[in-house]
């Protein structure tokens, strides 16, 4: 009971700001809002009964400031020590596509309960109630009641925990048409109707025939026997035997091309005689499968370092980042961008600026929310071993920190960077730069730190020129990158004998059915000095028209360096669709140099003397026709007649791959699908843009100039002139009045053109889509190893096998 009459004046005078928690609203009461502070943290976590945000002790003075919100909830939660337990069991075999979750790689995850104590907390004068008391008045209680009850917002905004991809279920699924031929599936003794397999096994649903499954990349599986009976009768669902349970089963969808739910898998079987009830998994399910075939490469024991004994390390800067499923793709770009000067100086030194004007929400605002990790990161406050791990000589996980609520933010209204799918580094890191971008222009703080762009680090320019080769003549044109992506040219290994042999050695085991000893691999190995060679090279420019010859011509394009940027990220492209149009990784191992001279890649400037410049004339206007032939491919593919030749039109009939890259891109768009009328040459280069389309750009902070600039770049589209304005903001420039213009400082930073190595990010998996990420960043002198919330120095430095390098320039 409230003892105090002014205490209970006080609760009284408040109580009208407290609210029921409703199913709609969100509820910190996990972690603060400004900080990684927990219920857990010392001094516990104080959360508004009015907006349900969460804060630290630190941080709640600053709340009431900006909101006057006068009634907490303090939650003190403590550990209960862990029942004593028998000898431990042995490690379990990983069932799930992820990391750091239950059934997933090493996650160390273990059954945790806790005690939790509440308090009612009223500011500005920290009077604290102890709970429960009946004297608190009614509607306080009930607003208390519904915070306990309600579901932390880390919960409700944390999407299941990936196993590959979710399963959708298959449109044949109500529709599929089975074949009365009396064909009935005996419980055992399976074989394939094509060859003698007795594993990888795939009953068709339509006819229940019996054919092995497709070739895995190390000789394992079957011979394609159950895909080309698919070719030959268009059947598209076949489920794997000896994965049917009660629970159900794999099941693939050839023209859906992906593995599905059938929702009727129970009566489908049962036309072949086969009960479900009793069935039970006598081979490995497809997850299964990818987990072994993931552990079985090698590059997965050498990027992680597994072989080595390595030592921890702690402290400001050396802050883990715990996996959220799979989210280790930003864990390893968050810990390389939060290494660089200009990232600590743009938000972790003005951190406390930052947190003093955000908005009352700060969850939704990008700045707080990059400060708030910055600051996780490189305080050091977070940076202490797991409780219980007691051998300092081994690299254990820290306590690290959850970039959950980071996550939820940037991912907010992306199609991919939303899901707890594995995603690709350098389209996140380049997406990182591009959120970075449009919150800058957004806020233009006057404050001369926060007005300074972190991604100018990055950012260079680039000098394209292009011959015609039917004149001779010439034109130099500049764009923007931060960047650089290096082709992997296979063919100028050094070790091509080798490797031929290998890949004859390994044709013998496949003809023999072994499986393949990926420490036996012989991987190609190619000098990083022949990836920039083939950068270099002039490439030709398909479909050119030369206004020297009026009509199309052969032509030839280098690129060179304008600029040279502080900070270079380059991409080694390893991965490329196979004949099957399945992404595929090129096995090599590259030679990155820790010093790397680009010099003799600085472009020269401009038009030279003794060239000749192409005239400036617009091509003439032709008629837009599309390549059915391209269509068509793509249609038999599985993809709408209109989609695809929207696809063949934006990519200017460059074939099969470009447009199955721009469907990819664009099949969630909600006119994918709509009648599709390429416009005519008059409507594509003389249409304005639309009133509304112009609005909604200058919405993202652009000027109206800008705005029509963007628009007419990129054929009117609203989400492509977006993207064309934050990639060249170069460009823009010249749509901005003189003082504004001049108050952004020097667009592109420059010096000599050689640089050393300080960071890389590696991938190990056999696509970007799956597998995992790991990042080595050289800090004081030494290379460390950040493997989510493993933070270790580095001993077998696996430089070979990166995905992204990032080098500084030296002056």
């Amino acid at each position: 009971m409230m003892e105090n009459e002014s205490v209970k004046r006080l609760v009284n005078a408040n109580a009208s700001w407290a609210r029921i928690a409703l199913e709609s609203d969100k509820v910190y009461k996990d972690e603060c809002v400004y900080s990684f502070d927990t219920p857990e943290s010392d001094g516990g976590l104080f959360v508004s009964l009015s907006s349900f945000l969460g804060f630290s002790r630190e941080f709640v003075s600053l709340n009431f400031k900006k909101t006057k919100e006068p009634l907490y909830l303090h939650v003190q939660r403590r550990e209960l020590p862990a029942a004593p337990s028998v000898e431990a069991p042995p490690a379990k075999k990983p069932t799930r596509l992820a990391i750091g979750i239950e059934g997933g790689f090493d996650g160390g995850i273990t059954e945790k309960k806790f005690e939790e104590k509440y308090t009612l907390a009223v500011l500005p004068e920290f009077v604290l109630i102890p709970l429960p008391d009946a004297s608190v008045p009614q509607n306080v209680q009930d607003s208390i009641a519904s915070v306990v009850a309600a579901k932390a917002a880390s919960r409700t905004e944390a999407i299941a925990c990936w196993e590959g991809d979710r399963r959708k279920e298959s449109k044949h699924s109500l529709s599929l048409k089975q074949l009365d031929n009396g064909a009935k599936v005996p419980p055992s003794g399976w074989k394939c109707a094509e060859c003698e397999l007795t594993s990888n096994l795939w009953l068709n649903l339509t006819d229940g025939s019996i054919l092995c499954g497709r070739r895995y990349f190390d000789g394992s599986g079957g011979n394609n026997h159950a895909a080309v009976h698919y070719e030959e009768t268009r059947f598209p669902l076949a489920v794997k035997l000896g994965t049917i349970t009660p629970e159900g089963a794999d099941v693939y969808s050839y023209d859906e091309d992906e593995m599905v739910l059938d929702t009727r898998l129970a009566h489908h079987l049962s036309h072949f005689g086969i009960n479900c009830a009793v069935m039970r998994q006598t081979d490995a399910t497809m997850t299964e499968l990818e987990i072994d075939m993931n552990l079985r490469i090698g590059e997965w024991s050498l990027i992680q370092e597994s072989g080595e004994q390595l030592v921890p390390l702690y402290g400001p800067g050396y802050t883990g980042l715990l996996n959220l499923g799979n989210s280790c793709y930003l864990n390893s770009v968050m810990q390389v961008v939060f290494s660089l000067p200009d990232f600590q100086k743009r938000y972790f030194d003005v951190a406390e600026q930052i947190f003093d004007s955000a908005p009352a929400n700060p969850t939704d605002d990008f700045e707080a929310q990059m400060s708030k990790l910055a600051a996780g990161l490189l305080s050091g406050g977070h940076s202490c071993p797991a409780p219980g791990d007691k051998d300092a000589g081994v690299a254990e996980g820290q306590k690290g920190i959850s970039p959950r609520m980071f996550k939820a933010l940037i991912g907010r209204g992306h199609v991919e960077f939303s899901t707890n799918r594995q995603q690709d580094a350098q389209e996140f890191f380049l997406y990182l730069l591009e959120s970075i971008e449009r919150d800058q222009h957004k806020k233009r703080s006057a404050e001369a730190v926060r007005s300074l762009n972190c991604v100018d680090c990055f950012r260079y320019k680039v000098e394209e020129r292009v011959q015609c080769v039917v004149s001779g003549k010439v034109r130099y044109t500049s764009r923007e990158d931060k960047l650089l992506t290096l082709p992997v040219p296979m063919e100028a290994s050094t070790n091509k004998d080798e490797v031929e042999k290998w890949a004859a050695r390994k044709k013998e085991l496949e003809a023999k059915k072994e499986r393949i000893n990926q420490e036996q691999v012989i991987r190609a190995i190619l000098p990083f000095q022949k990836c920039l060679e083939k950068f270099s090279c002039p490439v030709e420019v398909p479909d050119f028209y030369s206004s020297a010859v009026k009509a199309k011509s052969a032509a030839l394009k280098t690129t060179r360096f304008a600029t040279f940027p502080d900070y270079l990220m380059i991409q080694m492209s390893k991965f490329a669709l196979g004949d099957d149009w399945v992404p595929m990784k090129y096995d090599v191992l590259i030679d990155a140099p820790e010093e790397l001279d680009l010099s003799h890649l600085r472009a020269c400037g401009g038009l030279q003397p003794g060239e000749e410049e192409l005239p400036d004339l617009p091509p003439a206007p032709v008629p837009v026709e599309l390549d059915e032939g391209v269509v068509a491919q793509l249609v038999s593919m599985g993809f709408g007649l209109e989609g695809c030749r929207r696809a063949v039109f934006h990519t200017h009939n460059q074939g099969v791959e470009p447009a199955m890259n721009w469907i990819l891109e664009h099949m969630e768009d909600a006119d994918f699908l709509d009648p599709f009328h390429p416009p005519t040459p008059t409507q594509a280069s003389h249409a304005a843009p639309a009133a509304e389309a112009v609005a909604m750009v200058m919405a993202l902070g652009f000027t109206r100039d800008q705005s029509l600039k963007a628009l007419k770049e990129t054929g009117n589209s609203v989400e492509r002139a977006a993207d064309w304005l934050f990639s060249h903001t170069g460009e823009i420039e010249s749509c901005m009045d003189s003082a504004e213009a001049s108050s952004q400082g020097p667009q592109y930073r420059d010096g000599v053109g050689k640089y050393k190595l300080v960071a890389f990010i590696s991938h190990m998996g056999t696509s970007t889509m799956c597998g995992h990420y790991v990042c080595h960043v050289k800090k004081e002198g030494r290379w460390v190893i950040f493997n989510d919330d493993k933070v270790a120095l580095s001993k077998a430095l696996p430089t070979q096998l990166a995905y992204l390098y990032l080098y500084a320039r030296t002056e």
